[in-house]
Order: structure tokens, then C-alpha cells, then sequence
């Protein structure tokens, strides 16, 4: 009987120590908040011309969104990792590509739109300039995604402007 009590006691604790594991940490809503952007598509420019395809997926646990893209200019290629940060309370995106060109954005969910953007820096001309980039949930399934360049404060200029388009 104490051996039967012993190994009972064994189960038991081995059940919760695998519950405790299989616990997912960023099975939260704010890990969810830019699951509207996974998926395969086809962006588009505002013209209608192919601008590129993206692939986003959720990886590491469903902890981190990566972005596969392939532009329609031959050759140029990046891969960003999104992911909200439980100290800073933001979503992140680290991206980079294929001609070394890195970005580091930060923001959030605002109704129906994921804001992230850089932090300030001076460029060559002394002024103030950060980039924004917003992806807006569209009723229709698509995501529209908008890369804005602010230069102090004021001076906005469009860097890219997409329309996803899931993939068929």
C-alpha cells in the first residue's frame, strides 16, 4: 500500500510539473493584438503594381511574429521579428535585409491600427527625424501598410505605402 500511495504521489507530481511547463507565456491578448498581419500575401502599391510578397508567421511559442519579405525588385529581401515586450509594455519589430539596412520600431495597438515607430535622431542637416510605420486591419481582410519618414515634426514623407492581400 505505501508503495501504491508513493507512486500516486509520483503521477500527481509529474501531471502538475508537465501543466507548469506547458504553461504558454505569450498566449496573452496583447500577444495577440498583431495577429491580423499572419498570413501569406501579395502587397501592393497604391498604383496596383506588385510592391512584394510577405510571409508572417508566429514562431518561438507564439512569443515572436517573423516577417519573410521578398520584394518585386529582384534581389532585395528582409526579415523582421515582432514580438511585445513584457518590460516595456510595447510591441517591438527589429528588422533586416538582405543590403544591411536595420530598423528597430516600437509602439502599439491603437483600435485598429499597430504604431510603431524609431526613436529621434539628428540627420545630416541637424534636424530631428523618426519614422513611423502603421499597419492598419481593413474590414475586408486586407492590411494596409504605411511607412511615413517625419522630419521636425512637421514634414511628412511617404516610404512606402502597401496593400496585403492574402496570398491564394
Amino acid at each position: 500500500m505505501r508503495n501504491i500511495t508513493l507512486l500516486l504521489a509520483l503521477v500527481i507530481l509529474n501531471s502538475t510539473l508537465i501543466a507548469q511547463n506547458s504553461t504558454c507565456k505569450c498566449c496573452t491578448e496583447k500577444h495577440s493584438e498583431f495577429d491580423f498581419w499572419v498570413g501569406t500575401w501579395e502587397v501592393t502599391n497604391p498604383n496596383g503594381t506588385k510592391a512584394g510578397e510577405n510571409t508572417i508567421e508566429k514562431i518561438q511559442d507564439g512569443c515572436v511574429l517573423q516577417e519573410n519579405w521578398t520584394s518585386a525588385m529582384a534581389g532585395f529581401t528582409g526579415t523582421s521579428n515582432n514580438f511585445y515586450n513584457y518590460k516595456t509594455k510595447q510591441w517591438e519589430q527589429i528588422w533586416i535585409d538582405n543590403q544591411g539596412h536595420t530598423l528597430h520600431i516600437k509602439g502599439n495597438k491603437v483600435a485598429n491600427q499597430m504604431i510603431l515607430q524609431t526613436e529621434e535622431a539628428i540627420n545630416s542637416e541637424g534636424k530631428t527625424v523618426y519614422h513611423r510605420i502603421t499597419w492598419t486591419e481593413n474590414e475586408d481582410g486586407t492590411v494596409r501598410q504605411l511607412w511615413e519618414t517625419i522630419i521636425d515634426g512637421k514634414n511628412v514623407t511617404v516610404a512606402f505605402d502597401g496593400l496585403y492581400k492574402p496570398k491564394s
